[in-house]
């Protein structure tokens, strides 16, 4: 979808000053929110992308206002509602009122936090061949879709070249739009730096993003 999220070659927002020493939390309630996250993720509540969407959905205003770990509670909050594990109500008053669902997976214990951890793979068995092979020249369709997808704004309608092929992966935007597996094959697109900023960007520099065979169209 299209939304504040997707900030990449937006202009106005100033330099990104990363400290040096960065702490992995600046405060407790930070290492809550993830490890509130982390236990969703074992409970198969729902995938990756769905989370990611999660984030996308949040109002402009308040994605701008909140900090990395604040958009993530309000994520948890939203979606926790929306999978009928708690109410606003509930959540307002700090505690259930009425005993919920179960959750679709396992429930968080010591015995198994190390899941919690555990990156898994995303790589599937293709259903067809491969459109595109390394040194292909191809466009990022212009595409605006309402639901969640990876293909970021500014490469859209701009032509690159394939530099790798990584397989086929489970394909985001139907993971979240229709809530099931498709495979999809993945690549490395290459950019000229001009084509996508203009003349006056560094002619030296090139862009590179992995995008998924939905995104793209042949060039000849």
């Amino acid at each position: 979808m299209n939304g504040i999220h997707d900030m990449g070659g937006m202009d106005g927002f100033g330099k990104v000053d990363a400290p040096p020493a960065e702490p992995a939390f600046h405060e407790p309630w930070e290492g809550r929110v993830m490890a509130m996250n982390r236990a969703l993720v074992v409970s198969k509540e729902w995938n990756i992308d769905e989370g990611r969407f999660g984030i996308e959905v949040l109002p402009a205003h308040l994605y701008i206002m909140t900090s990395y770990y604040e958009r993530w509670f309000l994520r948890l909050e939203n979606m926790c509602v929306e999978a009928g594990l708690v109410t606003r109500e509930e959540i307002a008053k700090g505690h259930a009122e009425e005993t919920r669902r179960p959750l679709k997976g396992e429930p968080l214990t010591p015995a198994n936090v190390g899941k919690t951890f555990a990156r898994g793979s995303f790589e599937r068995a293709p259903s067809a061949p491969a459109k595109f092979k390394i040194g292909d020249r191809v466009r990022a369709k212009n595409i605006n879709p309402v639901c969640h997808t990876r293909l970021p704004r500014f490469v859209r309608g701009h032509v690159g070249v394939i530099e790798r092929v990584h397989g086929a992966h489970v394909f985001p935007d139907i993971a979240v739009s229709e809530k099931r597996e498709v495979p999809a094959w993945l690549y490395t697109v290459v950019f000229d730096n001009r084509d996508l900023w203009g003349p006056d960007a560094d002619p030296t520099v090139e862009v590179s993003i992995d995008a998924f065979e939905p995104y793209l169209e042949h060039v000849s």
